[in-house]
């Protein structure tokens, strides 16, 4: 029984020999107990990569980007907050011989016709527009209250010189019968001064009857001069009172007229100029509704002083118009002779700033407002010749600002062209 049951538990010869060979860990790894880990194709491993770094370049552009118009933003933001202005490069001036200045045309005598008699319009012979000659009828006024105060005016006349009559006779017996001592010295010195009184009357009562017949003569109104009419402000049956609406208020102007064979020209000369400008010299005018003309004038006088307020000469030129192309109220530009003078630099009148420090303009320089004092030699009006204080090729701010304040940064909207 012990020989088979050892036989069962005998080790076969080939297991034993494969123990022999292989000892037992005692103790043995973990990791080796694992299965062996399957192999990545390589395929697989490269779009994986390529993957991840596509993302990645995606984060990196977009964070790059928001960083990119952050800077942007910043550089527009900082940009936008410093003022844009316009530019003018100031121009060589000087060089002309003669000036243009506006002036106004006016009628040589320019008259309102007012009533020296109350009364109603009878009748009126002229309209505007129309040409008069000194003493020509315009129109005639209904007076019937003063055409009767001169016909009891006469009536006083006449009983004043009958009673003059009288009082003379009886002057005249009295200072007979004195003679004769038929009547005493009293008596005839009350006649005498009786008839002296009488005469009084009869003179007072000629004046009186001169006075009502002067005004019964300005009944009819005529033309003061030759002329054109402008103005017509009555008609038939108005009710006229005499005077002018500077001595009564219910008087009206019946007329105007105007001489325009001759105009006068007012110019306002700048001071600058004034020495230039003499009594005779010749001047001449321009005007829009006539291109290519021009109409010669002489200068005929002018106020011998400078107006405090414009700093201006008054001038008057006088202009031949017979051919009454020229209308009153024209606006005009009179053309003066003038010597020439030194070059100086111009610039617009609206590129002056008026301070407390004195006349400046703004000049933009590397980007930055220099605020320079300057000086004027003249003034054109739209523009000013600089006298000092300006290079040919400074860059003047037009339209500056109030708050233009020195070292201010700026941007120019309009930079000048390079010259090549």
């Amino acid at each position: 029984m012990s020989t088979d049951s050892n036989t069962d538990k005998t080790i076969p010869s080939n297991q034993y020999a494969e123990s022999s060979l292989q000892p037992i860990d005692p103790h043995p790894d973990p990791a080796r107990a694992l299965p062996p880990p399957q192999r990545i194709h390589p395929a697989v491993r490269i779009t994986t990569i390529v993957i991840v770094l596509v993302v990645l370049a995606g984060v990196v552009y977009r964070l790059i980007g928001r960083a990119a118009d952050e800077r942007r933003l910043e550089n527009a933001t900082v940009r936008d907050a410093i003022p844009t202005v316009r530019i003018t490069i100031p121009t060589i001036s000087g060089t002309k011989s003669e000036i243009a200045l506006p002036g106004n045309t006016q009628a040589f005598a320019d008259t309102p016709i007012y009533a020296r008699t109350s009364g109603y319009l009878k009748q009126w012979f002229v309209d505007i527009g129309q040409h008069v000659t000194q003493g020509q009828l315009m129109a005639t006024i209904e007076t019937p209250e003063l055409d009767e105060q001169l016909a009891v005016a006469r009536a006083d006349l006449k009983s004043s010189q009958a009673d003059l009559v009288l009082a003379d006779t009886t002057s005249k017996r009295y200072q007979n019968l004195l003679k004769l001592n038929s009547v005493s010295q009293q008596e005839t010195d009350v006649a005498v001064s009786s008839a002296a009184a009488k005469r009084a009357a009869v003179e007072a009562a000629q004046a009186n009857v001169r006075r009502l017949a002067q005004l019964q003569s300005f009944e009819k109104i005529y033309a003061p001069y030759s002329g054109i009419v402008t103005q017509r402000n009555t008609d038939l049956g108005d009710l006229i009172n005499s005077g002018s609406s500077t001595t009564n208020n219910t008087a009206k102007e019946l007329f105007h007229i105007a001489s325009v064979q001759e105009l006068r020209v007012f110019v306002a000369v700048p001071e600058v100029y004034a020495p230039d400008i003499h009594n005779g010299d010749a001047a001449t005018l321009t005007l829009d509704e006539y291109p290519g003309q021009t109409f010669k004038g002489i200068v005929a006088r002018n106020s011998g002083s400078i107006d405090s307020g414009s700093r201006t000469l008054n001038v008057e030129v006088d202009v031949n118009n017979r051919e009454a192309k020229l209308l009153p109220g024209a606006y005009a530009f009179v053309h003066f002779k003038i010597p020439r003078q030194n070059r100086q630099l111009a610039i617009p009148s609206d590129a002056l700033l008026f301070r407390a420090q004195g006349l400046q303009v703004g000049i933009v320089r590397d980007g930055h407002v220099h605020l320079q004092s300057v000086t004027i030699g003249t003034d054109d009006g739209a523009s000013v010749q600089i006298a000092t204080g300006l290079s040919p090729g400074d860059m003047v701010i037009l339209d500056p600002s109030d708050s233009l304040s020195e070292g201010e940064p700026v941007q120019v909207a309009n930079p000048p062209a390079v010259k090549q």
